[in-house]
């Protein structure tokens, strides 16, 4: 059966509740100018396209670098008076010179045409992996993050079974199975924990 609900008169019951509320309690262990923070985790989805996008940005601008508006000319050219353009010997050349900022001109568009070219051509190929030519494809295994190191994250392997060990021999150092495994470490002849231990690198040399 339900309890039965308290009465309007009766207060005993919000007295209790008063009594039993500890949200004005002081809490000394709580630090008093700590907010929650704003970030949120992001998941691997998230990180994968965020850095698709800079990967793309960042090959965008390798792209175009230099690729700007062709300088139009500026009417500043070089008659060869200062500096002959051509060697005196060539006739043609000294009849007419070369004008500085047409060559400019066709160099800046020669360089915008094959950047806009280029473009093209990565904008109509897939991403095609490192080997590609359309950039390397961002995948779950080649975001940029160190490797874990700390110890929880590394397992721990029986050094004469190779099976999954969680006991280590506080004498020899060696790492072992089970009970039965147990008995074979320390059965083993002087000089042999030694060489398991070289084995993974774990020996410990003094000179």
């Amino acid at each position: 059966m339900p309890p039965s609900t308290p009465k309007p008169e009766d207060d005993s019951h919000q007295q209790l509740l008063d009594q039993m509320d500890i949200y004005y309690t002081p809490k000394p262990f709580r630090n008093s100018h700590w907010k929650p923070s704003t970030r949120r985790n992001k998941n691997t989805k998230q990180i994968i396209s965020e850095t698709q996008r800079k990967e793309a940005s960042v090959l965008a601008t390798q792209n175009n670098s230099g690729a700007s508006t062709p300088l139009p000319a500026t009417g500043a050219n070089s008659d060869g008076a200062s500096t002959p353009a051509y060697p005196p010997s060539s006739a043609a050349a000294v009849s007419k010179p070369v004008n500085m900022a047409q060559a400019t001109q066709s160099l800046s568009t020669l360089v915008l045409e094959r950047n806009l070219q280029r473009e093209r051509a990565s904008n109509n190929t897939a991403l095609l992996g490192p080997s590609g030519m359309g950039g390397p494809a961002v995948t779950y295994t080649n975001i940029e993050s160190a490797p874990s190191l700390h110890p929880a994250n590394h397992k721990h392997y029986c050094d004469i079974t190779g099976l999954p060990a969680r006991y280590t021999d506080p004498k020899t150092k060696l790492r072992y199975y089970d009970q039965e495994i147990f008995a074979v470490v320390r059965s083993l002849p002087q000089g042999a924990p030694d060489q398991y231990l070289a084995a993974r690198g774990a020996n410990v040399v003094l000179k």
